[in-house]
């Protein structure tokens, strides 16, 4: 390709392209049309970066000529030759974007020269941003499949490691035996949970949602049984309510992160001491918009920590559990969301989280 900015020129009158030509070719590659038709061929043909064209031409005008181009080929960008009595459909022609600038007749050729000089930073400054954009597009796709195969690949032999542990567990009767499995147990568990959380927080922390309609019950019952699988909710009372009448949109996995997480924290922040642990979740769906909220009667929260409990690694207890991830999760998905979040919490008392979500248009990405 040549480093020259590709120019094309349409105009009606053969000797205003043969100047057009001969003043600028040894600054510019230069394209020159006769007519409309022959300048919507070469567009589509070459490569321009620049496009002129005069306003008063035979068969198609110069706006109407640049309404026909940037149906096939949009990235020129597109200057127009006018005279003084064709102002209004030339400012109509900007306020639709088709025109990047007009200059008036008859051109100076060192305001056509500044001119097109202009219009290619620009054209150079948007194919630049675009290919930058289509990179930025694949690393994406490519973080998302390394992430959930890194995944898999790390989660496949922690189960395996989990399962042998288990079934020597059965063999052995030897109890200094058994401890060291329970240490591995411990472990792997802890694993697989950190390894559970960085999915979370992969999920949360993208920009785009893939919207679907959200059916409250079915998403917590599916996640109520995975908690089951998880922790041991034998010492739990736990009250579910889902409360929806009307169609959700939203980011389904988004909303799998904050639930994961809040379940999560209020089942691992339970007070050691005797007495029922009380988990209450309830979601209700009213005008296009959804409260979650989930209450426990687990430690809860110094009033001093409860800003401090939304960054990122931030503990507000000593107890030595979770990995300071959770809370900064659900906020980033609420927030990527436009939803609000807000924490009410007492020590030795419990917490109470309320998220509040807006529906999503259907269909967004």
């Amino acid at each position: 390709m040549s480093d020259k900015i590709h120019v094309l020129y349409i105009d009606d009158e053969d000797n205003n392209l043969k100047s057009f030509r001969a003043t600028l070719r040894k600054d510019f590659k230069i394209f020159t049309a006769i007519n409309a038709e022959e300048g919507l061929r070469i567009a589509q043909e070459e490569e321009v970066h620049v496009v002129i064209a005069d306003q008063r031409m035979p068969g198609l005008t110069g706006t109407e000529f640049f309404e026909r181009m940037v149906k096939i080929n949009p990235d020129p960008i597109r200057i127009l030759l006018t005279g003084y009595s064709d102002i209004a459909s030339v400012i109509d022609a900007i306020n639709k974007g088709e025109v990047y600038r007009f200059i008036d007749k008859p051109w100076n050729i060192e305001q056509i020269k500044n001119s097109i000089k202009n219009a290619a930073d620009i054209y150079f400054m948007r194919r630049e941003l675009k290919e930058k954009n289509l990179k930025l597009q694949k690393l994406h796709s490519e973080m998302n499949q390394f992430v959930y195969s890194l995944s898999h690949e790390l989660r496949g032999p922690l189960m395996s490691i989990s399962g042998v542990s288990k079934l020597a567990k059965m063999e052995i009767s030897d109890p200094n035996v058994t401890e060291y499995f329970e240490m591995i147990d411990t472990a792997t568990g802890k694993l697989d949970d950190f390894i559970y959380k960085m999915l979370d927080f992969y999920r949360s922390t993208k920009i785009d949602h893939k919207v679907t309609e959200i059916d409250f019950r079915q998403v917590l019952n599916q996640q109520m049984e995975a908690y089951r699988e998880k922790f041991d909710l034998s010492y739990f009372h736990i009250e579910v309510q889902v409360n929806q009448q009307s169609s959700f949109y939203s980011d389904d996995s988004k909303i799998r992160v904050i639930l994961n997480n809040l379940f999560s924290n209020a089942v691992q922040f339970q007070k050691n001491a005797p007495g029922e642990k009380r988990i209450s979740l309830t979601i209700d769906v009213v005008d296009n918009e959804a409260v979650i909220r989930l209450e426990d009667n687990g430690i809860g929260i110094e009033q001093r920590h409860h800003d401090e409990v939304f960054n990122l690694f931030t503990r507000a207890t000593q107890k030595n559990v979770g990995t300071g991830l959770g809370l900064y999760m659900v906020k980033e998905a609420v927030e990527q969301m436009g939803g609000k979040i807000h924490l009410d919490s007492e020590l030795h008392h419990g917490t109470t989280v309320t998220v509040i979500l807006p529906s999503l248009n259907k269909g967004i990405l």
